[in-house]
């Protein structure tokens, strides 16, 4: 049996498994992630997936680990190594999605419902409208070109239909129909891919097609889709959950009741983005959060907020941008989620609209509402939610719901021009709460329907408007575009980030906390870079003005796109090498000032910066997209990459930049590390950050892992670790020895003292004294341990450093030994100038009365 409870991890370090890096690599990786600290290892999704895929979230079989990583023998070998070496095992799991890959019998329940429609007994897994167009057909949006045009690519062989890579079973007895009629006879309609906007039929993965939503809500569908992963946690191979994605779901809260009752309560952390003050609902029967709040208040501490506005101003300079097209947040996000909720949801607003008006018809006192006011309620209501989702059978949500539905159909209503017809938006209101159940049978199951579809569908939204396209045109603080995170007011105070961390250990001690995962947009230390640039604005200014002339000198005078310029060179100042060595002592730079560039090779590499400012441009969808690309000016795009910020040139004029701003980049990475290790949760370590990892979007952030034990071991025997791992072509080996010398000390720590950093221990603010503008952040764990950081650490150095500020440490007068110089401190009240003379962080621990 499975216990009744799940002790929480001390640590978790994620690893990405792919056919690169399956079971067995992870299995080696084993005694060197013990050495290092963590307590348990955190896997990307390990059931069968679509072969080749590098993330294993495109799932096609519940049923086995997957074969690619090793099977479950590979799955459970690694387990018993991880034990061996006191680890336990993390999964991360799937429950919102299948894959519809091709050829369509990888997915075993999708082929029988191809075949078999309706009557398959598994057309209950999937979430299909079968009443939704099509003649009771299932949409297959698969075809490159019209139907008409497609004909000659189709072949039938046996009771199997094929297309290219595609293959989808034949309905019995219609093997020898001609190939017209036999299309029409099949329980599914192949059809142009761009139809799936407008006239697709059954839930997916936000805008993806390809992923088709699994209904976890029909308890018969939740045993066949969990039985393996509860099979492997009650015979102890795995310990632990990371539910993806729990938004997607009709029911997040029944779900986690379901699943912790089915795993007697394991630790498990749920993909749940929280926006603005928004706080995980209590109702759920989880740990917390995977921790993208967390990475928000963490990385906000080291953004200035006069330097922010000011780097805005020079973004506006530059770039010029209208408005809703990158010039003001707010409406930036009004305008992208205007455009994803008309064009990319359409077919998911056409179903709502369609289940509204049938409850109009039956209860004519809900008003006469025209299809149109109907679809015009729901874009109007739906834009204007400021967080992902509401929970309409939560109780614990409903009077926040509520408000906050009130709110947006104020706006709403106000945007129809006659108001009558805004009688519309109180219906959509009133359905989206579940406020008018009040019969049974259809009548209720509508009811039910919309509720569940209406936040599903204000999940997708949110995501596809903000995180994959507003964050892609309002550039100003690249830093600030991560998940979670507000590019609006980027800036997080020290009164802020110690109220988070006090909520977190009060009701969520054993969240999950991140910095980098393979989600992010930019690696924690490539965020880190970009927060020095808000504390040098004018600086930035210099070098851009700088940089954007020498590379038109180079094109003739072509003028690149300034939107695009703009995030091409923040972008390659993140991934940009530093020729100075790590300084003691952070020197005041001239921030900015021409300097004459050593020779730094060949520059940053195209192969990785390429990808990323093409996805941007695509997501930003200004000027191209991923389905309307523009070839000509993703051509002159890739021109100036390579004019511009690939070349030589400007790749020592950024690393002469990234020179100044060294002990402050310097100041940030280790800050925010230590911060993410010693705060309130469970902080999860993606792979190789536990040195300097200087990564951008996938898939440049999912390459297989690679280790260096030796390192750790010249680190741990007191070298200067001369190499990051072999290989590596991030970071720099100083600031990589530091980083990584740092984490294990706050791991091993965490592992020898839970009761310190756990559910058990406690969460006390610290006060520097003489330190007005907040550059000191520290705060006690149990009274024990004491962590120190300097934020803004330039602004720091102008005004002269540290002066006679002290920092009084918890109890009366004993010895603290900071683990990370090796040096005791005699309390209660230490010098900063003394205390962080070598190093702009501390991590102290009380010496034993």
């Amino acid at each position: 049996m499975t216990p009744e409870f799940s002790a929480p991890p001390t640590a978790t370090y994620r690893l990405q498994l792919q056919p690169g890096f399956p079971f067995a690599a992870a299995e080696k990786a084993v005694p060197y992630l013990a050495a290092l600290g963590v307590s348990h290892l955190h896997l990307s999704p390990v059931l069968g997936a679509v072969p080749g895929s590098a993330h294993g979230y495109d799932v096609v079989d519940h049923s086995v680990v997957r074969a690619e990583l090793g099977g479950e023998e590979g799955l459970r070998a690694l387990s018993r190594t991880a034990a061996a070496h006191g680890l336990r095992l993390v999964v991360d799991l799937v429950p919102n999605h299948m894959a519809r890959p091709a050829p369509a019998s990888l997915n075993g329940p999708l082929w029988s419902v191809l075949r078999e429609g309706p009557a398959s007994p598994y057309a209950r897994w999937f979430d299909i409208d079968w009443e939704g167009g099509h003649g009771g057909r299932l949409l297959m949006p698969v075809l490159g070109g019209r139907l008409a045009d497609e004909l000659p690519h189709m072949r039938v062989e046996g009771d199997v239909l094929r297309y290219h890579e595609h293959a989808f079973p034949i309905r019995p007895g219609t093997e020898r129909l001609p190939l017209p009629q036999l299309l029409d006879a099949q329980w599914y309609r192949l059809s142009w891919w761009r139809l799936a906007r407008t006239e697709l039929n059954y839930r997916r993965f936000f805008t993806i097609s390809e992923l088709i939503a699994v209904r976890v809500e029909d308890p018969e569908v939740f045993r066949a889709t969990h039985a393996t992963v509860l099979r492997l946690l009650e015979d102890g191979v795995i310990d632990g959950l990371r539910i993806d994605h729990p938004d997607g779901l009709t029911d997040p809260a029944g779900y986690l009741a379901r699943l912790r009752q089915a795993t007697g309560g394991r630790w498990t952390v749920v993909e749940k983005i929280l926006t603005g003050d928004e706080r995980l609902p209590e109702s759920w029967a989880c740990a917390g959060t995977t921790g993208y709040d967390a990475l928000r208040h963490i990385d906000g501490l080291f953004v200035c907020p006069e330097g922010a506005d000011r780097l805005f101003g020079v973004y506006r300079d530059a770039v010029a941008p209208l408005a809703d097209r990158g010039g003001d947040w707010e409406e930036t996000v009004r305008q992208a989620a205007y455009e994803v909720v008309t064009h990319e949801l359409s077919a998911e607003v056409d179903r709502l609209a369609r289940t509204a008006a049938r409850i109009s018809e039956r209860a004519p006192h809900h008003g006469d509402h025209a299809p149109w006011a109907l679809r015009r309620a729901l874009h109007e209501l739906l834009v204007r939610l400021p967080v992902y989702r509401p929970y309409a059978h939560d109780p614990w949500c409903a009077e926040r719901d509520a408000t906050m539905l009130a709110t947006a159909a104020e706006g709403a209503a106000a945007a129809f021009e006659v108001r009558e017809e805004a009688r519309s938006v109180e219906l959509v209101r009133d359905l989206a709460l579940g406020r008018l159940r009040d019969g049974s049978g259809d009548e209720s199951a509508d009811h039910d329907d919309f509720a569940a579809r209406f936040a599903q569908t204000a999940s997708a939204l949110r995501a596809k408007s903000v995180e994959d396209r507003a964050f892609y045109r309002y550039t100003p603080l690249l830093s600030a575009c991560e998940v979670g995170g507000d590019p609006g007011d980027p800036a997080v105070t020290v009164a802020a980030f110690h109220a988070f961390c006090a909520r977190l250990q009060a009701a969520w001690p054993a969240s999950g906390t991140v910095l980098s995962t393979h989600d992010t947009k930019r690696s924690a230390d490539v965020r880190a870079r970009l927060a020095a640039v808000s504390e040098c604005p004018e600086g930035w200014r210099e070098v851009l003005t700088r940089l954007n002339a020498r590379t038109a000198r180079t094109m003739d005078g072509v003028e690149p796109d300034p939107q695009m310029a703009w995030t091409a060179w923040q972008t390659a100042f993140g991934l940009a090498g530093t020729t100075a060595p790590l300084p003691g002592a952070a020197d005041v730079p001239s921030c900015g000032a021409a300097v004459a560039p050593g020779p730094m090779g060949d520059g940053i590499p195209f192969e990785r910066l390429a990808p990323a400012v093409l996805k941007a441009v695509r997501e930003a969808g200004l000027q191209t997209t991923w389905t309307e690309q523009n070839t000509w000016y993703e051509e002159s795009v890739t021109e100036f990459l390579k004019a511009g910020p690939c070349s030589a040139a400007a790749a020592a004029e950024l690393a002469a930049f990234a020179d100044e701003l060294a002990p402050f980049i310097r100041a940030n990475v280790l800050g925010a590390a230590l911060l993410h290790l010693t705060m309130p949760g469970v902080p999860d370590l993606y792979q190789g950050t536990e040195h300097e990892y200087l990564a951008l979007v996938d898939p440049d952030n999912r390459a297989p892992a690679r280790f260096s034990p030796e390192f750790l071991a010249d680190v741990d025997s007191g070298g200067e670790g001369s190499g990051g791992p072999a290989g590596d072509p991030y970071g720099t080996p100083g600031l990589s020895a530091e980083k990584l010398r740092l984490t294990a000390a706050a791991l091993r720590l965490r592992r020898a003292h839970p009761e310190w950093f756990g559910p058990q221990g406690s969460y006390r603010p610290l006060h520097a004294v003489g330190d007005p503008d907040g550059h000191c952040v520290a705060f006690a764990r149990a009274d024990r341990a004491v962590t120190v950081a300097t934020r803004l650490s330039l602004r720091l150095a102008e005004s002269g450093g540290w002066h006679a500020a002290a920092l009084r440490l918890p109890g009366a007068s004993a010895t603290w030994r900071d683990l990370l110089t090796g040096r005791d401190f005699e309390g209660p009240t230490v010098p900063l100038a003394d205390l962080l003379d070598r190093w702009p962080v501390a991590l102290l621990v009380r010496s034993a009365p």
